[in-house]
């Protein structure tokens, strides 16, 4: 089976409980991340979000918008933002569109794509968003490149990713639980590895770190 296929059909049979694992709404969930993340993935999302201007009007690529999830509200404070929402999974996509929908976001765009090989031209965004994806992606390398293509220059590329060799119960569970289900695909990066990655590519780079899970914000 290839890694593409498995990924989608991960995302597929997940999609009824993804919302509740990242919020943390039900006592398993909770019970989940406190002990095998150690962090709030809220509060790694706001880390995430605070770095888009109060006042963006430009073009925005949301990629892997998941859901929509953490994402929804911040685009309903960004109003003449253009918002370009892509996912790999279709059924992720639809309850982003539908929660798009709901909240009247008729400026979010939501897109079935994938991120090594986007449809979108060079310099076509001002900011380009990965929260938790870059853990997922199958072809990182072809990830990495894409977003610098599409990112203009000046623009900002930030999200958020798991990092190995932070905490030793979050390693095992992405080697044990979360790759072999497709949800996590290898290679994954140390701290260090990512940084350099991500500073050879751009101008200005921050990465830190909740535990194992990397926050970025570069400037192209």
């Amino acid at each position: 089976m290839k890694r593409e296929t498995k990924i989608r059909d991960a995302y597929k049979a997940s999609r009824n409980v993804y919302d509740d694992v990242l919020t943390q709404k039900k006592p398993w969930t909770k019970f989940y991340i406190r002990f095998f993340w150690g962090i709030d993935d809220i509060e790694v999302s706001r880390l995430v979000l605070d770095a888009i201007p109060s006042d963006f009007s430009g073009k925005l690529l949301d990629v892997p918008v998941g859901t929509g999830v953490f994402t929804c509200e911040t685009y309903k404070r960004l109003p003449h933002a253009r918002i370009t929402a892509l996912d790999y999974s279709e059924d992720m996509l639809a309850r982003a569109k539908a929660r798009f929908a709901e909240n009247g976001l008729a400026n979010v765009s939501c897109e079935q794509g994938d991120v090594g090989a986007l449809s979108h031209g060079d310099a076509a965004f001002d900011i380009v968003l990965s929260m938790n994806g870059l853990h997922a992606f199958p072809d990182k390398d072809a990830a990495f490149s894409e977003i610098e293509r599409v990112l203009a220059p000046g623009g900002l590329f930030i999200g958020c990713t798991y990092i190995r060799g932070e905490r030793g119960r979050t390693d095992f569970a992405v080697k044990r639980i979360l790759k072999p289900r497709g949800w996590f695909t290898p290679p994954f990066h140390t701290k260090r590895e990512l940084t350099e990655i991500l500073k050879h590519r751009y101008a200005e780079v921050d990465v830190r770190n909740l535990q194992a899970i990397a926050y970025f914000r570069c400037v192209k």
